[in-house]
């Protein structure tokens, strides 16, 4: 919000246009606002939307070529689904466990153990078929989309005939029920080849070797470490305003039209083959390079295209870890700066900061 000398409130009111959403990904606009709301909203996503990260690793037998703080890092940079985060405790909050991050309402328990026993084959520790979590709430991400290929896309937290959760069942009894031995103790998944993911690779052993751990995932952000980060990439760009005097290219022949056009090192213009006209095709491909201005200049048609950038209009590409879907990534964004202003707004009367602490007033 923002006010006159004499006080008068000018308050905006931001206007979102989604393009394009999926699971991963989303395109959006934001309108009627400046930079410093949209940057605010892209440094929220990257480093303050809480997920889930394995924060805790003890290991019980590493006969492994890779020593424990390699498999413990690795473990850690897992994304884990998160759905259920924002309603999780942070650790260091927790009054059910003293803060030292180890019960069910700030902490999810995962356990690996795999031995290779087959002198001719190399087996893979891999986060899909090895890794397993007590909370069907909270495992791998390529673990739920294996077992919602395995099992026809059901809803992997629903609970079935028997009330259990699918998920849970599915994962704890992964070994039993959901491998058949082929071929020399040759370890399968019950699903073609080429329907099976591979899941991330955490280690290789080779016969005689094993590794035997169990570790804790807990909540966290960004800011206070990567692998809490739910975004691949967010990035936003002013919505560019594109605009050719068309009476002054006119003016150009056919063959400098075409020169003018392809001086954009992107493919933001094109010529029309029936009318010979310059067209903008794609205005948001323009990277501000200013080489179709000089291209003009060179020519000696200054003025054949003015190009500004929309100073409250915003172009956001959002991408994620696959931790949280892209809705949930830009909801809970909007749902943390909504607790930071109001934390600024509120802290003289009572200092109460809520859960997220200092976090929701830090820089």
């Amino acid at each position: 919000m923002e006010r006159s000398a004499a006080g008068a409130s000018y308050q905006r009111f931001p206007r979102v246009r989604i393009r394009e959403l999926k699971d991963e990904y989303a395109k959006f606009e934001l309108k009627d606002t400046d930079a410093s709301m949209a940057n605010a909203l892209r440094r929220v996503m990257i480093a303050e939307v809480p997920t889930v990260a394995i924060d805790l690793v003890e290991i019980e037998s590493n006969s492994s070529v890779l020593n424990d703080e390699f498999l413990a890092h690795r473990l850690g940079l897992i994304p884990l689904t998160s759905s259920a985060a924002m309603s999780m405790r942070f650790s260091r909050d927790c009054d059910a466990c003293d803060g030292d991050g180890s019960c069910e309402y700030c902490s999810v328990e995962f356990h690996l153990a795999a031995r290779a026993t087959d002198s001719g084959q190399t087996l893979e520790v891999t986060s899909t078929k090895d890794l397993r979590s007590t909370d069907p709430k909270v495992c791998p991400v390529d673990q739920q989309r294996e077992y919602q290929q395995a099992l026809g896309n059901v809803d992997a937290y629903e609970p079935d005939a028997a009330g259990d959760h699918r998920l849970y069942k599915w994962t704890m009894g992964m070994v039993a029920a959901a491998y058949t031995g082929r071929g020399r103790g040759r370890r399968r998944w019950n699903l073609p080849a080429r329907n099976r993911w591979k899941g991330i690779l955490i280690v290789k052993l080779r016969r005689g070797q094993e590794l035997r751990l169990r570790a804790i995932a807990r909540k966290g952000i960004g800011k206070d470490h990567a692998k809490w980060s739910p975004a691949a990439t967010v990035t936003f760009m002013y919505e560019p305003d594109i605009r050719i005097n068309q009476e002054l290219m006119e003016t150009l022949t056919l063959e400098e039209k075409q020169s003018w056009v392809e001086s954009s090192p992107t493919k933001v213009f094109d010529i029309d083959p029936v009318t010979q006209q310059v067209t903008i095709v794609d205005p948001e491909a323009y990277t501000y390079d200013d080489e179709v201005i000089k291209k003009a200049e060179a020519m000696g048609k200054p003025g054949l295209v003015e190009i500004n950038a929309k100073e409250d209009s915003f172009v956001f590409t959002v991408e994620t870890t696959g931790a949280i879907t892209a809705y949930e990534l830009i909801m809970n964004a909007i749902t943390v700066l909504r607790q930071k202003l109001d934390a600024v707004r509120l802290q003289d009367d009572d200092g109460d900061l809520g859960e997220l602490g200092a976090h929701l007033i830090g820089g």
